[in-house]
Order: structure tokens, then C-alpha cells, then sequence
């Protein structure tokens, strides 16, 4: 399965406008994760401060980050909600700060409208939206931002998630959940080529779950759009390699190769050096030589 997959997995043609700036997905990209909160389930507390913010986007961007991805509340199993003026103060200092000095694209990871907006007049180029803009006033916070959105699928919500989460099919299930919010986007005025998919590994899904949707991850492309993974130290490698969060790097490797082999055009990671050598190393095999 995935050796017939191999062809599709070259992004030709896949350009992503992210509020006018350009991000060519013809080669596969890292997104490093950036949580200025102090509970995010792997970094929570490194980073609240607007210099360890930047210091460690910076390690990251010469790591080889194309996006770097600022979340201001924690979206982990269990996670309390913050309030909008907290989480607008934890990300936009820092967003602007980013956007000031670094040349990527700086996403904002969030679901509410006000803190979508503010961090794109900070200059944010990006949404990623674990509620894929479900949200009241979501949808149109984001079309008007002429910022790229991703997608996520979630079942439940943070604090719930991981209570007992069923499917009839996950894959189709998913499947289906990112089809209709795709036409959504589209009907209330975000283009295309503004929208990337992502299957939410580890948000409400069992282990079972998850190895299925990477398994079949292939399956997706069925939406012709980029697909977005995050699989960097959850708890669905803990779980296979027993595994605590800080040494999950190779399983994480592992997770990101084989979603790359099925096409996943951007990989969400802590381990930005790492990553971007195994995007490299399987993109090479895949385009047939550099």
C-alpha cells in the first residue's frame, strides 16, 4: 500500500498563501511547536517568557522550521480553559516579536476568534485550530484574516477527550468530519489554497485509533489538500514503546516518516533538527534524488 502511495507523496504544485506570504509545499515542512503556556503537556512553563520564546524559535528556525506554531492554552487530555485576555497576552508579545526578527511563517494555535485576529494583526500568517473553526464567529474571524487555516479534527473537547472516544469507522469518520468543515470554509469565502487538513492524532482517539488513521493516512488525499500531522511525543508512542514523554524522539521519527511516505505535506514536532533530517532523507527517496 504505502509503496504505491510513494508517487503522490512529491507536494508538486502545493502552494499555501498564509495572509499573502507564499509557502511552497512542493518539498514537505516542519512546523515547530512554540507553547507559551505552563501546562502544554511536554514544554509547559520553558517558554513563558517573550526571550526564551524567542531564543527558542530561533534554535528551531536554524534547525530548519518553516513555521513556527505559538499555542497560548494547552489543548493536552485534560487541560484547563484560560481566558481570552490571557491567552491574547501569552501569544502576541510573542508573535510579534517572532515576526519582527524571523524569516518563516508564524502560526497561531488557537479556536477563538479574538485571539485568531489579534495574532494575525501581530503578524501571524497561519490558524491552527484543533476545533477547525467550529467555534462561535470562528469561521468568519479567519476568512476575513486572509490567514491559512488548518483543520483539526477533534471528538470531544480537551478536558473530555480521552474519556472512552468511539467510531463507527475512524478513518471515515474523520474522513467525513474534515469533508464537510472543508466545504464550510469554502462557502463562507476561504480558498483552497488558504485551508491544510489535519486527522488530530491523539485528540479523542485511542491508540487503536490512531495507528489506524496513520495507517490509512493515504486516504486523505481523497480531500486534495495538504495534510498537517502532529505526532511529536504523544502518548500513542508511549503507549507502543514504553516511553516516557522526553524519550519519544526516534517513535516520533518513526510516525513522521511513515506519514511523509503517504504525502503528508508538514510535520508538527518539538524535535525540529531531527525531523527535518528524516523530511529530507525520505523526500529524497520519494522525488527520486534531490
Amino acid at each position: 500500500m504505502l509503496a504505491g502511495t510513494a508517487g503522490s507523496a512529491v507536494n508538486s504544485g502545493k502552494v499555501l498563501d498564509c495572509a499573502g506570504r507564499k509557502l511552497d509545499l512542493a518539498m514537505p515542512r516542519v512546523m515547530g511547536i512554540l507553547n507559551v503556556t505552563p501546562d502544554s503537556f511536554s514544554d509547559g512553563g520553558n517558554f513563558l517568557a517573550v526571550d526564551n520564546a524567542l531564543a527558542h524559535a530561533r534554535r528551531m528556525v536554524a534547525d530548519g522550521a518553516s513555521i513556527v506554531d505559538v499555542g497560548g492554552e494547552s489543548t493536552r487530555p485534560g487541560a484547563a480553559s484560560v481566558s481570552i485576555a490571557e491567552e491574547i497576552g501569552r501569544v502576541v508579545p510573542v508573535i510579534e516579536t517572532l515576526c519582527a526578527e524571523l524569516p518563516v511563517i508564524i502560526s497561531v494555535d488557537t479556536s477563538r476568534p479574538d485571539v485568531m485576529a489579534a495574532a494575525v494583526a501581530a503578524g501571524a500568517g497561519m490558524i491552527n485550530d484543533v476545533r477547525a473553526l467550529q467555534n462561535d464567529d470562528a469561521l468568519a474571524a479567519a476568512a476575513d484574516s486572509g490567514a491559512a487555516v488548518c483543520l483539526m479534527h477533534m471528538q470531544g473537547d480537551p478536558r473530555t477527550m480521552q474519556n472512552d472516544p468511539q467510531y463507527g469507522d475512524v478513518v471515515g469518520d474523520v474522513l467525513a468530519f474534515l469533508k464537510h468543515r472543508v466545504a464550510v470554509c469554502v462557502d463562507a469565502g476561504i480558498a483552497r489554497d488558504r485551508l491544510v487538513i489535519d486527522p488530530g492524532f491523539g485528540f479523542g482517539k485511542t491508540l487503536a485509533h490512531n495507528l489506524q488513521l496513520l495507517k490509512r493516512l493515504e486516504l486523505f488525499h481523497e480531500l486534495q489538500l495538504p495534510i498537517l500531522v502532529g505526532m511529536s511525543r504523544k502518548s500513542m508512542i508511549g503507549s507502543v514503546l514504553d516511553k516516557e514523554v522526553g524519550d519519544r524522539l526516534v517513535g516520533g521519527i518513526a510516525c513522521a516518516v511513515l506519514a511523509l511516505w503517504q504525502g503528508a505535506s508538514v510535520i508538527r514536532t518539538h524535535d525540529v533538527r531531527e525531523t527535518v533530517e528524516a523530511v529530507r532523507m525520505c523526500h529524497a527517496v520519494v522525488a527520486g534524488g534531490f
